[in-house]
């Protein structure tokens, strides 16, 4: 009897470890999103901004070179967490069709975590959402939404678990980024107290560095006067910095276009602002000394906004460490669109009188600014030029990278990170006549040592457009004709080659088109 009971404890215990073995097989995910971060913003990616702990993720893990978004921040979320362009399922403008920050997504387009039950995972959201529908309705088993993106001091609106929380009163320790960071803490110790046999996944969406630039006093005073040698110094020193890091040693700094401003005109902002905002990236010695001081300030805020991030994303780093669970987490990290050169006043409004970065105050990054933070590409956010899609992308995964420090060329898109996931949590997704396939592939293959496979990948956005196969990119902005570049020399699109190849040029334009036709087609069904 008793050596029956010793059996059956060898049993169960080979079992159990069995188990474990299994679920080890399926890491844990941590998505991180920023918002509006530049592709140069980062240390390792060429920045003078102090972020040591993204910077070690990049140690440890890899750094991708050509890794793209949409170019704006609510179709980004809907790709990033579908797989799917955001034109396909209504998530960006599709004419005749409600679509755009208003769109509803198709039966067809889950979210991740809806997709990832099956494979036993839990799932949480932390931050910004912009998206259709709720977080807890979408699939995650918990939530901290924070919906008002004017007031990083004083939210009036968020959510805990898809409830309305009451408004945040002026005057409190309230910071948005160390907000999210803090529900994403609480939401990792329960798991490891409570759900720590089954793998999770963390979308960690941060609303930092978007305007408006509010930051914390001890974050901005570690800033104070780095930015009085102005946005052409800046761009040159990281465009230096990237050289070193191996990021395109070929490809030059693009030319400033220095009658291009913002994505939209709001002549009442300028007022409230003052003369001492531009909305042109002027050259610095043109600009007055009170103009000087006036920049130089909005980009000591800019950077202090993304130091606070980075101290909070090592918080939670800390946190899987202490719960044994770093080394097996795969840890992404993105940005929803390039910088940006906008400039409006919105919210409370802006006081003046108040002290740069505090919550009376409503400052933009601007367009002389933005361009230095997306060294070395052309134009900013909302534009399909690099300066408005490319972003710094990470991956890290102790457990399952063998590839460390090192900068990976493949081409990438947000619309590869659910097949990425799925792949490594071991779920098929059925496709049928009413499930178009998912354009992205999965990014595993290259991490594994394979040749990329080509790419072909399509943008539109307010009208602007761009189509990407293989080394070769068309893009025009709104009412601009067709331009055409040849990337695997000329990453900051300085040299149109339109009128040099017009066949492939046209041949571009075709796929472009025939791919649009598709989309409004998907976006218009059930």
């Amino acid at each position: 009897m008793l050596h029956n009971h010793l059996l059956m404890r060898v049993v169960f215990f080979l079992l159990l470890t069995l188990l474990m073995a299994g679920a080890q097989e399926k890491p844990n995910i941590l998505l991180i999103l920023a918002d509006d971060l530049g592709f140069s913003d980062l240390g390792c990616y060429g920045g003078e901004i102090a972020t040591p702990h993204l910077d070690a993720l990049a140690m440890e893990g890899v750094r991708f070179s050509q890794f793209y978004n949409t170019a704006r921040c609510w179709p980004t979320r809907a790709a990033l967490l579908t797989g799917y362009y955001p034109q396909q399922i209504r998530r960006d403008t599709v004419p005749g069709v409600r679509s755009g920050g208003s769109g509803t997504r198709p039966s067809w387009a889950p979210l991740l975590p809806t997709l990832l039950k099956e494979a036993g995972y839990r799932s949480y959201h932390s931050g910004k959402w912009h998206l259709d529908g709720m977080p807890i309705a979408e699939g995650f088993d918990r939530s901290y939404y924070l919906k008002d993106q004017g007031r990083f001091f004083h939210p009036q609106v968020h959510h805990r678990d898809d409830k309305k929380l009451p408004p945040i009163e002026p005057g409190t320790d309230f910071y948005g980024t160390t907000v999210i960071a803090d529900h994403a803490l609480a939401c990792l110790q329960e798991h490891a107290r409570v759900h720590r046999d089954q793998p999770f996944f963390h979308y960690l969406a941060f609303t930092a560095p978007h305007f408006p630039l509010h930051a914390l006093p001890e974050d901005i005073a570690r800033y104070q006067n780095r930015y009085d040698k102005g946005w052409e110094v800046i761009r040159r020193e990281r465009r230096a910095r990237q050289h070193h890091h191996g990021l395109f040693p070929n490809t030059p700094l693009s030319p400033v276009e220095r009658d291009l401003g913002p994505p939209y005109h709001f002549p009442t902002a300028l007022q409230i602002l003052g003369p001492s905002e531009v909305n042109r990236p002027l050259p610095w010695e043109n600009l007055t000394d009170r103009q000087q001081v006036f920049q130089s300030t909005k980009m000591v805020l800019h950077a202090a906004m993304i130091d606070r991030m980075d101290r909070e994303i090592g918080r939670v780093v800390d946190q899987l460490k202490v719960m044994g669970a770093y080394d097996d987490t795969l840890i992404v990290f993105l940005s929803d669109n390039g910088a940006s050169a906008e400039i409006m006043v919105r919210s409370d409004g802006h006081d003046p009188q108040a002290p740069p970065g505090s919550a009376s105050s409503y400052l933009c990054l601007g367009p002389g600014w933005s361009t230095a933070c997306n060294t070395p590409f052309r134009r900013h956010k909302t534009w399909v030029h690099e300066g408005g899609i490319a972003t710094p992308f990470l991956l890290s995964w102790p457990a399952g990278l063998k590839k460390t420090h090192q900068v990976v060329d493949q081409v990438g898109h947000v619309i590869d990170l659910v097949p990425t996931i799925l792949e490594l949590a071991n779920i098929t997704q059925e496709e049928g006549e009413s499930v178009p396939p998912r354009p992205g592939q999965s990014l595993l293959p290259s991490l594994r040592g394979a040749e990329a496979a080509p790419r072909t990948l399509w943008w539109l956005h307010e009208g602007n457009r761009a189509y990407r196969a293989d080394q070769w990119k068309l893009v025009a902005a709104k009412g601009d004709p067709w331009e055409l570049y040849d990337l695997s020399k000329d990453r900051s699109e300085t040299n149109n080659l339109a009128d040099a190849f017009p066949n492939k040029a046209s041949e571009l334009q075709q796929a472009w088109e025939t791919r649009w036709k598709q989309f409004q087609q998907q976006a218009s069904g059930d």
